[in-house]
This record gives C-alpha cells, sequence and structure tokens, in this order.
C-alpha cells in the first residue's frame, strides 16, 4: 500500500505550522515565491504519475513471478523489517548515484533546486523519477520481497524523510548517530564546499558512516541551499527539464558513440566542452550568493496562490480519481503550461500574451470534453477554472 497520498494532508498542516511558528518566533524560512514553486513541482510529479506506462511495474512483476530466488512471507514482521532496512540501503545507492552521474542527477536535481530550506523543500519533487530510478531496486525483487512489501516500506521511507526538511530542529544527540536527521539532513541540501554532495541516506544516517559520505553540520559553516549554477527561475518545467536539456546539447557536441556513453556517464556536470554547469566542481562563492527573489505586486502574489490552489485540487483530487487516460494528459497540458506562466510572472516577467494563449488552451481542452460527454466532471472543473482566469485577466492586465 502506498501510505504518501494518505499523508498529504499531514504534510501541509505541518507546511502551515511551521510557516506560523517561524513567524511567531521571527525566523521565517518561507518565501511565497519558492514554497508555490516547490509546491508546484510536487503537484507535477502527482501529475506526471498519468505519463506512466507501466513499465518498471511490468519488469517487476516479470521479476517477481519468474526469477526471484524465493518469495518471503509478507505475515512475518521479519520480512517487513528486512525489507525496511534492504530499501534504504538500495536508496542510499541510488541517492548518491543521482547526485555522482548526470542521467540520474537530471531528475534528482529538481529536489535541490530550492534556494530556501523548510517542509515545502520535501514536496519539491522530481517529475522524471520515474524513468530510471526504479533500476536500482530490481535486487529487492530478485531476493523475494513481495511487490506490497515493497510498495509499502518505499512509501514509509518518503514519509519519514519529509519532517527532517526543517531548519528550527536542532541535533538530536545519540539519534544523529543512526537517523537521518534536520541536522544531517541540511548538511545534504547545502552547497557549501564543506557540505555539498554529502549524507545520502533517506532513514538510517548509518550507510553514509560506512561508505565515507557523512558530513556533521558545523555551527561555524551556515548551510546556503540550492545548486550550483542556478537557473534562475521558478519555473517547474525548466526545473524538471534543464539537465536532460544539457545532455542533449553535449550529446550534438559530437554524434559518436563514445560520447553518447560518456555524457550518459560522466559525473555530474561534466562536458565534452569543458563547460562545468550544475557541477559540484563549480567554484561557489557563499559571500556572492544571492537568492533569486524578483519583486513583485501584490496581485501577482495573490494570483499565483490561487492558481496554486487551483493546481494542488488538480493533483490532489483530479489525478488520483478514476478519470480517462485521455483525460489525464489535457488536463496535465493544462496544469503544466499554468504551473509555467505562473511562474513567470513570479519571476517578475511581462507574459500577457502567453496568459490569451493559456485561456485558449482552457476554451479548446473544455470544448473537446463537451463535444464528447456534456456531463463529464473534467468539463465542468475546467469551465470553472476558464471564468476564473477570465475574470482575473484585466488585474493582470493592469499588474503590468
Amino acid at each position: 500500500m502506498d501510505y504518501v497520498e494518505l499523508a498529504v494532508p499531514f504534510f501541509l498542516i505541518a507546511l502551515m505550522v511551521e510557516a506560523i511558528y517561524g513567524k511567531l518566533i521571527n525566523q521565517n524560512t518561507y518565501r511565497l515565491n519558492d514554497t508555490i514553486s516547490s509546491l508546484f513541482m510536487g503537484s507535477l510529479r502527482g501529475a506526471s504519475g498519468i505519463l506512466k506506462i507501466g513499465f518498471s511495474g511490468y519488469i517487476y512483476y516479470q521479476i517477481e513471478t519468474y526469477f526471484a530466488l524465493w518469495r518471503m512471507n509478507s505475515d512475518l514482521l521479519i520480512t517487513w523489517i528486512f525489507a525496511f532496512i534492504a530499501y534504504d540501503f538500495f536508496y542510499y545507492w541510488m541517492h548518491r548515484i543521482s547526485h555522482e552521474r548526470q542521467i540520474f542527477w537530471a531528475s534528482h536535481v529538481a529536489h535541490h533546486q530550492s534556494e530556501e530550506y523548510n517542509l515545502s523543500t520535501a514536496l519539491r519533487q522530481t517529475g522524471t523519477g520515474f524513468l530510471i530510478s526504479w533500476v536500482f531496486y530490481i535486487p529487492l525483487f530478485l531476493i523475494g520481497v513481495p511487490s506490497y512489501v515493497m510498495v509499502s516500506v518505499a512509501s514509509i521511507n518518503l514519509i519519514y524523510q519529509f519532517w527532517v526538511h526543517t531548519r528550527h530542529i536542532p541535533k538530536l544527540g545519540w539519534y544523529e548517530y543512526f537517523f537521518v536527521t534536520p541536522s544531517n539532513h541540511r548538511v545534504h541540501h547545502a552547497q557549501n564546499d564543506l557540505y555539498i554532495d554529502r549524507n545520502y541516506g533517506g532513514v538510517f544516517i548509518i550507510w553514509d558512516r560506512i561508505f565515507k559520505t557523512f558530513q556533521e553540520e558545523n555551527e561555524d559553516e551556515e548551510c546556503i541551499y540550492g545548486i550550483r549554477g542556478s537557473i534562475r527561475t521558478f519555473d517547474p518545467i525548466k526545473a524538471n527539464l534543464h539537465i536532460y536539456s544539457k545532455i542533449i546539447k553535449d550529446i550534438s557536441y559530437s554524434l559518436t558513440f563514445s560520447n553518447i556513453i560518456m555524457v550518459l556517464t560522466a559525473k555530474t556536470g561534466w562536458s565534452p566542452d569543458g563547460d562545468l554547469q550544475a557541477s559540484s566542481s563549480k567554484k561557489f562563492n557563499k559571500i556572492e550568493f544571492k537568492k533569486h527573489n524578483p519583486e513583485t505586486s501584490t496581485f501577482i502574489k495573490v494570483y499565483a496562490l490561487v492558481q496554486f490552489f487551483c493546481m494542488s485540487y488538480a493533483a490532489v483530487v483530479l489525478f488520483p480519481s478514476t478519470i480517462e487516460y485521455y483525460q489525464g494528459l489535457i488536463l496535465l497540458l493544462v496544469v503544466s503550461f499554468s504551473m509555467y506562466c505562473t511562474a513567470n510572472w513570479l519571476d517578475a516577467k511581462k507574459i500577457i500574451g502567453l496568459e490569451y494563449l493559456r485561456l485558449v488552451l482552457i476554451f479548446v481542452s473544455a470544448a473537446y470534453l463537451y463535444s464528447i460527454s456534456p456531463q463529464m466532471l473534467l468539463f465542468y472543473v475546467l469551465s470553472i477554472y476558464l471564468i476564473i482566469n477570465t475574470l482575473l485577466l484585466p488585474f493582470l492586465r493592469r499588474a503590468i
């Protein structure tokens, strides 16, 4: 069972509690633009599920059915304990390689782009992780972990990782030696020379201690969050695809088999032309570092909040529901383009022309759905969304 969907309401409540607490103690760790960007990423990750065609599930099924050494008994507690620990072990290596090799970093980089560190950062998830990360867990099926147990422990592992994305919890004494905590995970998200590419564990920090990738948080070295070679935008589409774009560019540099293999398997940030974009080898000066925080009007911020609530409804309510595949593709297109437009407003760009195009897209999508079935829920949702955006358009024009 996947417990993550059940935990989403608690995640959102925890976000609000942390934001209020930070305000009360005068240590606010939230910015509206950064938070909306992170939550857009989480919504897009859920929405991108409609594109999954079950390839990884099919491979897992074949392995579990025909190639597993044996099948563990899911009724035994020891099976669950073993699976939980073993999953975190393989997660460590997946996570580590996702930082060290750029074809995997292309997916994982989205989680690290936030220049703030709070519980919303935990929800900043990649929308392309399902493409390749599944290969790391094949050994679990080979040794007989039942798929039901596998999905369950994976979701518990992910839920555990939520609470460590905060600056408000200090070091936790002996607990720091065995488990991932806010302190040692703050290190993981920092781009300081001392901290970068450290502390990969999901639940257990012991893997980092064993394999020499552990770094303790130093009180004299404040964590600077984000990635080297910042993309300087809140656009979730670019956040998900910019390293893939780099990879394609590097492959086109020399269309030879050796260059293609080198680009795909090279260390993160390597390029055949010597460019160090997104590389941990790129020089970093914490004194010169400035967060991406363009000035926008109050209305733009309100507008972005409205769009966020609409996108959240789509991701949390509509996508998990039993909508048809083609409806999901239409909704994904509308959601992705709406996020793109909203992010551009938060980047202080004047994109009124794109807003008109977005209204046309929503209208055409709703009209198409109406032609198929006037009683379709998604038709009514898009129609209401179209009305909301039409009413907001005059105010957007004045905000330019």
